[in-house]
């Protein structure tokens, strides 16, 4: 049976080899704001909190990288990077929202491309909050 688990940031190394190809297939889409080596450090430092889908034998199936941001009103968690297998899970993501709710989170944000938005807005009611725009200076 899979489940999701916290890895404490002390604990990163240990499980690093097992994760990086899961996190960096979801860091391949970002906007090259950074790379999956400082990932590494933002999880190793506690900046950033990673979590795993193991199964009973400990084999990692997926993993996500999460950034808390504290404002007035919300603890957001917002996802930086995911991958692996069995991640739209309805049990699995019940699992992933249960853990951020411990951990004070009030609201799950991440930026995606379409077909992932929809999916997720599909499955696990998610709703479109803004449209982030940039320019390169």
């Amino acid at each position: 049976m899979k489940r999701v688990e916290l890895v404490n940031p002390n604990h990163v190394y240990h499980v690093w080899d097992k994760v990086e190809k899961h996190l960096e297939g979801g860091l391949s889409k970002s906007g090259g704001e950074y790379n999956i080596h400082h990932l590494k450090q933002y999880l190793t430092s506690g900046q950033q909190t990673l979590l795993v889908i193991i199964d009973d034998e400990h084999n990692i199936h997926g993993a996500i990288a999460i950034e808390f941001t504290n404002f007035p009103n919300e603890r957001i968690a917002y996802i930086t990077s995911i991958g692996g297998r069995h991640m739209t899970s309805p049990d699995l993501w019940e699992q992933f929202e249960n853990i951020l709710r411990q951990l004070g989170a009030t609201t799950i944000r991440g930026g995606a491309h379409e077909s992932v938005a929809r999916l997720w807005r599909k499955l696990f009611k998610f709703e479109q909050r803004y449209i982030v725009v940039e320019k390169r200076l």
